[in-house]
């Protein structure tokens, strides 16, 4: 079997209401499918993690640089092709979008893999841990309003995302260390007996977010997701000797070598690898090694289409419980209320992931197709792209 052809699918549409994170407002959701097609006619999926003009420059590094790597090769040496190209990139950069576009690529060598298998993608890697995860659902974004009405439309939203059956929630903030405290005793009040977490997109210095993480300590959050800056290890880890709150990060860290800088530097109490920018499934599963080396519990970030969430569903299965036990402490899978038609409505068979959390109690079933479990609408696709 031979790769035949690398294409770079990327999608847009505007959203209906802009949405913000303590970085920037935004009102196009995008997305980036990466499609290897090989000469016995099965195809792979995987998606390259980064929005708006960065997909479009990763679409550049997929099809004019990696694919020209590659040609010819077999699609199941996914491994010897990881090496390949990331050795020849890496005087072009260890990390950032050469790490997010070979993770799209990996990513559909192991769906290719799973198909001439026959197998899903969590048996490749060695079983199911687990047959159906639970989901946590965010949303609460940060909107060109008061602060009063942050605070009023917080307090709904916590409450209306946990009626929809998702037993925890995840808000943002980023107007203001004073201001986001308010924030998080709304979405405390409107959370109930449901967990909650905070991600503040790395938007403050160390002694803000120690400001704001006692308070999260009285109110009782789960985890404080990238508080500081990624490149600031020594903050992290000042931050999790100093306070009671989980410390989350690392959805900007990449392949194995800077996640052993950060679990060495014992910063995080939960690590939140992201498989569609690290470097794709086989540099996933070598930092998730290095995560239980460390004895630090992992919660994946995710973020983009139905490709990056079948991909988390099958990792999330195949994860072993950390650390063991009768009752052990499991993975959530992260799901955004938002508006999303890529997570929605780009498969032929929808994973249906807000009816499934309603109808099973907050949790959502593993896909048990071969390879990634899923196959994208090739028209959904063609109405979409963008180029």
């Amino acid at each position: 079997m031979k790769i035949t052809r690398i294409t770079s699918h990327v999608l847009g549409y505007d959203l209906p209401e802009e949405l913000g994170y303590s970085q920037q407002y935004y009102s196009k959701r995008t997305a980036h499918l990466v499609e290897v097609e090989t000469d016995e006619g099965i195809t792979g999926w995987g998606e390259c993690f980064g929005p708006g003009n960065v997909a479009l420059a990763n679409k550049g590094i997929v099809e004019k640089v990696i694919q020209p790597m590659i040609l010819g090769d077999d699609p199941l040496d996914r491994d010897v092709i990881w090496h390949k190209v990331y050795n020849l990139l890496r005087d072009h950069g260890q990390k950032g979008m050469p790490m997010q576009s070979l993770s799209g690529v990996d990513i559909a060598l192991w769906d290719i893999a799973g198909k001439v298998a026959g197998l899903p993608v969590h048996k490749l890697i060695g079983g199911a841990h687990r047959t159906e995860v639970r989901a946590y659902g965010y949303g609460m974004m940060l909107k060109r309003e008061s602060v009063d009405d942050h605070v009023a439309r917080f307090k709904d939203e916590a409450a209306a995302i946990t009626g929809m059956g998702f037993t925890a929630t995840k808000m943002k903030v980023g107007l203001g260390p004073r201001e986001d405290v308010r924030l998080c005793e709304a979405v405390a009040a409107g959370a109930g007996d449901a967990r909650f977490m905070v991600d503040a997109n790395h938007c403050y210095t160390t002694s803000d977010a120690f400001y704001v993480g006692r308070a999260l300590d009285d109110l009782g959050a789960y985890w404080f997701e990238e508080p500081v800056a990624p490149e600031d290890h020594d903050g992290y880890r000042e931050l999790r000797a100093g306070l009671r709150v989980n410390i989350s990060g690392g959805e900007a860290e990449f392949n194995r070598w800077g996640w052993r800088q950060i679990l060495e530097n014992r910063g995080l109490d939960i690590a939140q690898p992201e498989v569609c920018a690290l470097g794709g499934i086989s540099e996933y599963l070598r930092v998730l090694a290095l995560c239980h080396a460390h004895f630090t519990p992992v919660i994946n970030h995710v973020w983009g289409s139905a490709i990056a969430v079948a991909t988390n569903l099958q990792l999330l299965a195949a994860m072993p419980a950390l650390p063991g036990g009768l009752h052990p402490w499991e993975p959530m899978l992260e799901f955004d209320t938002t508006d999303n038609k890529f997570r929605d409505n780009l498969l032929k068979e929808p994973l249906d992931i807000q009816g499934q959390v309603k109808a099973k109690d907050g949790f959502v079933a593993i896909p048990s197709g071969p390879g990634l479990g899923v196959e994208p609408d090739r028209e959904f696709i063609a109405h979409y792209e963008i180029e």
